[in-house]
């Protein structure tokens, strides 16, 4: 499958695209903002396009094209306020599934963030990105795309165990970007996942397993 990770340069984008380099089932399309973050995927052997979020939906959907699946990692970053987040966060991932519509393509793995569907339950010192990835996360199961919504807990940047919990409703907790992407690449043709969102921290449970029983 061709995967398109949309926001590649991201922490969580690069395991994505060095874990698909390593399937033989898959292989990575880098979505990226700059010139330089381009030049750089296209010397590691991997196609490339840029593309910017706040553009139009034909821009991206360009970028799209070719591919057969979307991972959407792309975020506005924890220095920015909370304009930049509607515009990336929100707005763009909208206009990613609109683009992946147009482009022909299906399948859109969302990266939201740990009970975004539960306002009960967000983070207050974080609200205005809660408010941006829950609405996104509504547009994706309203779109008609195949989607799948991961919501990891804290995101830490220490190697990944491999093993992790996965849920409707999960405590607080956190979990290594490489268990995310990792999961991210188990759940791109895992059909368990399909039409569903889960939180997602460490656990006790193999990748596979713990997708499987979503």
């Amino acid at each position: 499958m061709n995967v398109a990770v949309v926001g590649a340069n991201g922490q969580i984008g690069k395991h994505v695209i060095r874990l698909l380099q390593e399937n033989n089932n898959h292989s990575p399309k880098a979505i990226v903002r700059k010139e330089e973050q381009a030049e750089a995927f296209e010397q590691e052997g991997v196609q490339s396009s840029l593309v910017d979020l706040e553009g139009t939906v034909d821009d991206i959907a360009k970028g799209l094209h070719g591919t057969e699946a979307v991972v959407f990692t792309a975020g506005s970053g924890g220095s920015t306020g909370s304009d930049k987040t509607l515009l990336i966060d929100l707005d763009g991932a909208v206009k990613a599934m609109e683009a992946a519509k147009q482009a022909g393509v299906d399948r859109f793995i969302m990266v939201s963030a740990l009970q975004a569907h539960n306002r009960e339950n967000w983070n207050e010192s974080l609200k205005p990105y809660y408010v941006a990835k829950h609405f996104a996360d509504q547009a994706l199961v309203q779109s008609g795309l195949t989607y799948t919504i991961i919501r990891p807990g804290g995101l830490l940047n220490e190697p990944g165990t491999g093993k992790v919990s996965a849920g409707e409703n999960l405590s607080r907790s956190s979990i290594p970007r490489e268990d995310v992407a990792r999961t991210i690449v188990v759940s791109l043709s895992e059909e368990h996942t399909f039409n569903k969102g889960f939180d997602l921290v460490s656990g006790r449970d193999e990748i596979q397993v713990a997708v499987q029983n979503i």
